[in-house]
């Protein structure tokens, strides 16, 4: 397994050269997982990617450097710390920089003689693959799906160049990954969304949840879909609910601060029982907060968003298999028992790239009410004894389908009545005990034998199975864990099961009040023995838990 960081300043093409590599490494049938650093700027700062890839499967990013390859000067002297004894440094033959393990390549003035100073990223990609012993069979087919057609000629010359200009330094060690594909975490999420039946997408802009407005909008054509880009976030929410009334499977997505704004509509969706699936995709708050780097501090809000009682469904996605498998389930939930649904996703799994097997759909179907006017009047929220009231859409029966955002009687008409009020009140929270049946338990990782048990959430699974996988190498003591993925309501059985034998529950958590922990202490009284919080805006490593839990216990 190989980890290489490729930094440079925005708009020196480190974004576009690890995109095209990625794919060049997966054709080669690498695992690869790939996490961005980007700074809040278009020019200047420093941003880098880590792309991680090897002959077997991989869950999380490290920052334990087999290679740098450095745009600049400045991701050399912040990162050279990182590199292993047998590491090495490409970089530009202008920079400052000395060592046996240096390769330098006259990048920038090769590409200059060539005529395009763009391909200096494409020189570089030809000198990765010698060094990892790699051939150039798929560069054409790669660059051609990644750059204009006559850009395509000079870039390819590009590479061959790079590759002729360095030696191999490691043998091929690719996998049977090559027909895998290779995502996003927001474009997983995305095409849950499509295989679900999105009909309707509606958002504002903001960072990291942009890129699935991007991808649905490229793909509205070919899967029907209507995307529109609203003037705000309230008017985001608010069309998406209108959609879903009208029948039309319905989304809108966000982060944080633009969740904010929504909270109301939200409660709309709650008291008229309109189906609605929401993706808040965090970054650290609270205002702008960081925009570019990522964090797990919106589970409380998401969980309480909006004023008054009602029930909804908050589901925190793992990983890029999860997002899209669990989008499907958010639509399928909120169907069901028509209520908001609420997906949060972060910036380290909307931006981070990973190899996922293909996906299976054949058992992941959404429910559909198809219930038909029977004799007499129908009563959109008739109380039949039942949590989930029958659901015509407008226009497709000739009874009259109403809804409201004051409290109101069967028929959906206001009403001030005491005794109604509590009748509406106690149906619509009675779906939270028949969504407590459908919950998925949290994943355990690890074997029976432990006496530590670690807690956490989201996407800190896969840091925290890396850690699992390191801590029960390196030590006599037995570590497992608990990720959950739904977190509301709270399934609560495994973790019975399983804090019965611990000496010590560590919770896990991209914030600084440990969430989760003060949430399963409210539902179940069981309480963390400590806390490993990371809340800097970047992503805890595998390594990193590992070094605090063994810390925490000297």
């Amino acid at each position: 397994m190989y980890n290489i960081l490729i930094g440079g300043a925005a708009g020196q093409g480190v974004d576009t050269t690890c995109s095209i590599l990625e794919k060049l490494l997966k054709q080669s049938g690498y695992h690869v997982f790939s996490v961005k650093d980007l700074m809040s700027r278009v020019r200047g700062g420093h941003n880098f990617t880590l792309i991680r890839f090897g002959s077997e499967a991989m869950a999380s990013h490290s920052y334990i450097l087999d290679g740098i390859v450095a745009f600049n000067q400045e991701t050399v002297e912040l990162h050279r710390h990182e590199l292993k004894p047998d590491g090495f440094i490409l970089c530009d033959s202008q920079l400052s920089v000395e060592g046996k393990d240096v390769i330098k390549i006259d990048m920038n003035a090769i590409a200059k003689k060539l005529g395009n100073p763009k391909v200096a990223g494409s020189i570089l990609i030809g000198a990765i693959l010698k060094i990892f012993g790699e051939t150039l069979d798929h560069s054409r087919t790669v660059f051609a799906g990644a750059v204009k057609p006559e850009y395509l000629a000079i870039n390819l010359q590009a590479v061959e160049i790079g590759y002729d200009s360095t030696a191999k330094q490691h043998a091929h060690n690719g996998g049977a990954y090559g027909a895998w594909m290779l995502l996003t975490g927001n474009q997983a999420l995305a095409l849950g969304a499509m295989a679900a039946g999105l009909k309707f997408y509606s958002a504002y802009p903001m960072s990291p949840s942009t890129s699935i407005m991007e991808y649905l909008a490229g793909k509205m054509t070919e899967a029907g879909i209507v995307v529109e880009q609203a003037e705000d976030e309230i008017a985001a929410i608010n069309m998406a609910i209108g959609a879903s009334f009208a029948g039309a499977r319905a989304m809108t997505g966000t982060s944080g601060g633009g969740f904010c704004l929504m909270v109301e509509a939200l409660g709309l969706s709650g008291m008229a029982e309109i189906p609605m699936v929401v993706a808040d995709i965090q970054r650290p708050g609270p205002v702008t907060g960081l925009p570019t780097r990522t964090e797990q501090s919106d589970l409380n809000f998401a969980i309480s968003a909006a004023h008054g009682e009602f029930p909804r469904m908050v589901i925190a996605l793992k990983n890029h298999a999860d997002a899209f498998y669990q989008t499907i389930r958010a639509f399928h939930m909120a169907e069901k028992y028509q209520i908001p649904v609420i997906i949060l996703s972060d910036q380290y799994l909307a931006d981070s790239s990973a190899t996922v097997e293909p996906f299976d759909v054949r058992n992941s179907q959404v429910y559909r009410a198809n219930d038909v006017l029977t004799d007499g009047e129908y009563l959109r929220y008739r109380l039949n004894g039942e949590a989930v009231s029958p659901r015509l859409l407008p226009g497709t029966s000739k009874g009259f389908v109403s809804a409201d955002s004051d409290e109101h009687d069967e028929r959906g008409r206001i009403i001030e009545s005491a005794e109604m009020r509590v009748q509406m009140m106690d149906k619509r929270l009675s779906k939270l005990k028949k969504l407590e049946a459908e919950l998925k338990e949290p994943e355990f990782i690890g074997d029976d034998s432990y006496d530590t048990l670690l807690i956490g959430w989201g996407s800190t699974y896969g840091p925290i199975k890396e850690a699992i996988t390191i801590l029960n190498h390196q030590t006599i003591h037995h570590f497992s864990a608990l990720v959950f993925g739904d977190v509301y309501p709270l399934p609560v059985k495994r973790l019975n099961e399983k804090v019965v034998q611990a000496k010590q529950i560590i919770n896990v958590e991209q914030n600084a009040t440990g969430q989760i922990a003060k949430l399963i202490r409210e539902q179940t009284g069981i309480m963390c023995t400590s806390s490993i919080l990371k809340y800097d805006g970047r992503q805890i490593s595998g390594e990193q838990i590992a070094a605090q839990v063994l810390k925490g216990g000297e």
